[in-house]
């Protein structure tokens, strides 16, 4: 999935401490953090590559426990789409810099309430596999396209 936006439910801020200016302001923005541009070169890439390639809200949680069922149906009426444990550190964090930043999250299992089959870490690991094997096209295809729209 896509990235287009997040939710941060995880209990903390990689910003909180001290602040080196010389990185990036203290209080950033986010309402902009994933950068339409290369969202844009991300999908044409994925069609390209018949990759599927849906697109959402990440909602960050702690982890390193699966969500429960009624924590699943109250992220979804938050605007949820997919739920995982990291990706929103890493989002902050680069935006601080001022980076631009494009976002794909491997979705290894239906979340917990959503279907009959047992979430389990094995489950992930063999879902995560079939995911990397995707990204392993996509993401060299997408920095090429890159490289060659930047020069």
């Amino acid at each position: 999935m896509m990235v287009t936006d997040h939710i941060n439910f995880q209990p903390g801020n990689p910003l909180v401490g001290p602040n080196d200016e010389s990185i990036g302001p203290r209080f950033v923005a986010m309402e902009d953090a994933y950068d339409l541009i290369l969202q844009e070169l991300i999908e044409v890439t994925a069609a390209e590559l018949s990759i599927p390639l849906h697109k959402g809200v990440y909602l960050a949680t702690l982890g390193p426990s699966f969500e429960t069922p009624a924590e699943i149906r109250a992220f979804k009426q938050w605007g949820a789409d997919a739920v995982g444990m990291s990706v929103v550190p890493e989002v902050i964090i680069a935006k601080h810099c001022g980076l631009r930043i494009a976002c794909i999250a491997a979705i290894t299992n239906d979340a917990a309430g959503l279907s009959q089959e047992k979430i389990t870490h094995e489950g992930t690991l063999q879902f995560g596999d079939i995911a990397a094997r995707k990204l392993i096209k996509l993401i060299p295809e997408f920095i090429s396209k890159f490289n060659d729209a930047v020069g």
